[in-house]
């Protein structure tokens, strides 16, 4: 299993820029102006997110990142 910093490290290749991936409003902000993805509205960002994982591999990985233990 990969480690979380190297998740981490490859989230922010994705974006092109450093973000913090358990902030919602900076993972919403990247998925819509790097990948023009707009979340469907759940009752949580973890299950806009894992409803909308087929979007692009970055998904997969913040989820993934998100329930990672510090």
């Amino acid at each position: 299993m990969a480690n979380r910093n190297f998740i981490h490290q490859r989230i922010c290749v994705y974006a092109g820029k450093e973000f913090d991936p358990t902030v919602d409003e900076q993972v919403e902000e990247v998925l819509r102006s790097k990948f023009n993805i707009h979340l469907p509205q759940r009752t949580s960002i973890n299950d806009s997110l894992a409803s909308a994982t087929s979007d692009h591999e970055i998904i997969g990985l913040i989820l993934q990142y998100r329930t990672m233990a510090y």
